[in-house]
């Protein structure tokens, strides 16, 4: 029988979430203005049910991505950029069956609003191009029944000054281990690389349009991976435009 997911109550976390999380943190990704770009995650509409088994790889990811990923991982959460440029992004979440991998599900959903960067600083509002584990996860909501060591906080909560359409970004969230610390809440500020390279890399529910660096998706689909994303997999996230993921 699996465990799961340990519920964390960390109040210095939570202190702190709510003081630096709303500087930091991707989700303020058009400044509060309120403006859209090419929606498309919506309600989760975009979720494809259908599987593809028995692939021998992880598809459109090149060698030097695909030696990146741990030889135990067997949960990968692809996320497909558009372009380089682009602010949509295609996620699907593949799970390793003996030696090959099955297409499970994917979503439609957004990554940074000015595309991706293979040296993401804080600010470039571009997304990270690279491999990430996947270790913790949290949110203004309760727990929905996580894998992952779940965070249930106030100290998520989007600040009422961004637009009404970003409010619930942090409903549910997946911290992406750039920069941070394993183990600690996802609103823990510390960034063990330092300020300027950035942090508080999320998967987080999507609003509409391109974030300030992380990647966000429906609500049914965040739902579904704290669901399913379970650490003795050792779940990671491959990450990038199309070009750099085939490099």
């Amino acid at each position: 029988m699996r465990i799961r997911g340990a519920k964390r109550t960390t109040a210095v976390a939570v202190a702190l979430g709510a003081l630096v999380m709303p500087l930091t943190a991707c989700g303020g990704s058009d400044g509060g203005s309120g403006k859209k770009g090419n929606g498309r995650a919506g309600d989760g509409s975009g979720s494809e049910q259908a599987r593809t088994v028995d692939l021998k790889h992880i598809p459109d990811v090149g060698d030097k991505l695909r030696k990146q990923i741990p030889t135990d991982s067997r949960q990968v959460v692809a996320v497909y950029g558009q372009g380089k440029d682009s602010a949509d992004s295609t996620i699907v979440l593949y799970t390793k069956s003996g030696s090959t991998w099955d297409k499970t599900r994917s979503w439609e959903g957004h990554n940074g609003k000015k595309g991706w960067t293979t040296n993401h600083r804080e600010g470039d509002k571009r997304s990270p191009v690279g491999v990430f584990t996947l270790s913790d996860a949290g949110g203004v909501l309760a727990d929905p029944g996580a894998e992952l060591p779940y965070t249930e906080s106030a100290g998520f909560q989007a600040p009422h000054y961004w637009a009404k359409s970003h409010w619930n970004d942090f409903d549910y969230v997946i911290a992406i281990d750039y920069n941070r610390v394993k183990g600690t809440s996802p609103n823990d500020p510390t960034r063990p690389e330092g300020q300027t390279k950035g942090g508080s890399i999320w998967l987080h529910m999507d609003h509409g349009s391109g974030t300030s660096a992380c990647v966000s998706l429906s609500k049914p689909g965040m739902k579904y991976l704290l669901r399913t994303l379970d650490p003795g997999q050792n779940p990671v996230v491959v990450m990038g435009d199309k070009a750099d993921l085939k490099a």
